[in-house]
């Protein structure tokens, strides 16, 4: 199993938009993506919550079968066509994907 996590730090502003809406249409996209391709086993998108801990403003936890999972994920045009509006909006990302 492949386990992918990614974080976003977003911008004060962008697109016309405050960083907590832009967190929320971030989180509707992501959500979104939740079952588009074989071999997804999970897909959770948090945004952080105000009196909790958190260096960043949007997380994704996810789980594939294996790497060829993932790839068709990544692959998948709904992901695809997100990216530019994530691209737009965020300050930071951190990802990290590992086996177990």
């Amino acid at each position: 199993m492949i386990k992918h996590i990614v974080m976003w730090k977003l911008k004060d502003e962008a697109e016309g938009a405050d960083r907590a809406t832009n967190g929320r249409k971030l989180k509707e996209l992501l959500d979104a993506c939740r079952g588009i391709s074989p071999g997804m086993l999970t897909l959770e998108v948090a945004l952080a919550q105000p009196g909790l801990e958190a260096t960043y403003d949007a997380v994704l936890y996810s789980e594939f079968t294996d790497r060829d999972a993932l790839n068709a994920y990544l692959d998948h045009p709904q992901h695809l066509a997100l990216k530019p509006f994530i691209a737009a909006v965020r300050e930071a990302r951190q990802c990290m994907d590992y086996e177990v």
